[in-house]
């Protein structure tokens, strides 16, 4: 992962975390999703459409929980407003921050998905749950100790 422009090399923070189970709508793993790809595939062309492309990533959200209150959007480097993703559905707003998931010995580039929760219809999330879109981590599980490497010029993490 390439620093921010006018941001020294080095300045990610690193924040714990525990992978744990999400709705499993964004992969298409629950047996009741109206989605049977999953959202993220549905969404990922529209994404592209507007500058970033998740092609190259795993179609789904890891959920990772921070011993944190939360967590702000900040500055994110990409949001997208309005985005109708499914024609049932009513438009979203998304951002997205750069960060590194970090695994036993692998370290993989991916993004922060957030999905704005005044413009999401359902599947609320609790505040200190962040989704990450990356590669496959071989042998992750749920339970499982990770950690994050977060921009703090686009995420400040609440303590």
């Amino acid at each position: 992962m390439q620093p921010r422009e006018n941001q020294p090399e080095g300045t990610l923070v690193a924040v714990s975390g525990r992978v744990v189970e999400g709705y499993r709508v964004a992969s298409g793993e629950t047996e009741d999703s109206p989605y049977p790809a999953g959202s993220i595939a549905l969404q990922i062309p529209h994404f592209q459409a507007r500058g970033l492309d998740l092609s190259r990533f795993y179609p789904a959200t890891l959920n990772i929980e921070i011993a944190a209150r939360g967590f702000v959007m900040r500055n994110a480097a990409h949001r997208f407003e309005q985005v109708r993703w499914f024609e049932a559905n009513p438009p979203e707003d998304f951002s997205f921050s750069r960060c590194q998931v970090g695994f036993r010995n692998q370290m993989r580039d991916g993004w922060v998905y957030y999905p704005h929760p005044d413009t999401k219809p359902a599947h609320w999330q609790a505040p200190n749950i962040i989704e990450v879109i990356t590669s496959l981590l071989d042998g992750i599980t749920y339970g499982d100790a990770v950690t994050l490497h977060l921009d703090p010029m686009e995420i400040e993490i609440l303590v």
